[in-house]
């Protein structure tokens, strides 16, 4: 990272203060990060709620449980490999939509 050899002071109405608040509170940034992401026009993403954390870690779950079914059906060929496959595939195109929506 680049050194930083600059500092800046910056004056704010109390609207535009109380407005920064909050786009550091929805990002779940500090001010610094959050500012040399808006100058360097980067997107700056809202943070997962608890809601989809949760929904992340449930996807995960289930990825693992068919992970394991696809071992067991490989040893034991119950079910036919292209069945699985698409399992997974499924599976691992719900979690990343998953992801990009966060």
């Amino acid at each position: 990272m680049e050194k930083t050899y600059k500092k800046l002071s910056l004056r704010l109405s109390k609207s535009e203060y109380e407005n920064l608040q909050s786009q550091l509170y929805v990002s779940g940034m500090k001010g610094e990060p959050y500012l040399r992401k808006l100058l360097a026009s980067q997107e700056i993403k809202p943070r997962p709620t608890e809601g989809q954390l949760r929904l992340v870690r449930e996807i995960s779950g289930i990825a693992n449980n068919i992970n394991q079914i696809t071992r067991l059906a490989n040893t034991v060929k119950s079910v036919s490999p292209t069945q699985m496959e698409e399992l997974q595939r499924l599976c691992s195109e719900a979690l990343s939509l998953l992801k990009e929506s966060l």
